[in-house]
């Protein structure tokens, strides 16, 4: 990336400044980073255990498999999911609130006894597959978020920061420069000066 400067006393105040700004966000970023990185991690895990919990929970109603032919599958449906914001390292994220469910009415006495219990299971498997999918999209927003930050981490750090300490030295060593001509320049006129207020004394003495 190329830094934009002029070789004055203006440029290098701003690039200074700018420079300055860099330096003082960086760590704030590389800590944002790594707090990211490890909310990812958890995001994640949990939306794995929470999958495995699901496996788990099947695998325990295993035994039912024969009954759930005589359940209805209208009886329970799914109407509305509510799910509220949470900052996690400064992000908005989702965490899962409550699942609204419609129940169909059922005859207790017509219908099978495990009935109540089958809504109930449902109930139960529902929650722990919509919260892993919650977790999932947590941890993708969070990721996200996560490399946005290592991008301007490397930019900062690889980028714009010997970018900004290059620019600096370039207009230092122009402005040395400068100086030392100057200086230069000064000395050759005072020299000459010097000589030709010599020259008039002889002249004058003659």
């Amino acid at each position: 990336m190329a830094i934009k400067f002029q070789y004055n006393k203006t440029s290098l105040n701003n690039l200074n400044k700018q420079l300055k700004m860099r330096r003082n966000a960086l760590p704030t970023l590389k800590n944002k980073e790594s707090a990211l990185r490890l909310e990812v991690k958890k995001a994640k895990d949990h939306s794995e255990k929470l999958i495995e919990d699901l496996d788990a929970a099947l695998k325990k109603y295993d035994y039912l498999a024969a009954l759930w032919n005589e359940f209805q599958p209208n009886l329970i449906s799914i109407t509305d999911v509510d799910l509220y914001t949470v900052k996690v390292a400064g992000v908005k994220t989702p965490a899962l609130g409550e699942i609204k469910y419609e129940i169909h009415e059922f005859n207790a006495f017509n219908c099978p006894a495990w009935y109540a219990d089958g809504v109930a299971i449902l109930k139960e498997l529902s929650r722990l597959g919509i919260e892993s999918e919650v977790y999932l999209e947590k941890a993708r927003i969070l990721d996200f978020q996560r490399k946005k930050t290592t991008q301007k981490v490397n930019l900062y750090e690889k980028v714009q920061i010997p970018g900004y300490q290059e620019a600096i030295r370039k207009i230092k060593r122009y402005m040395e420069d400068e100086e030392n001509l100057s200086k230069a320049a000064s000395k050759i006129v005072k020299s000459r000066h010097a000589l030709e207020e010599e020259e008039e004394e002889r002249r004058n003495d003659n």
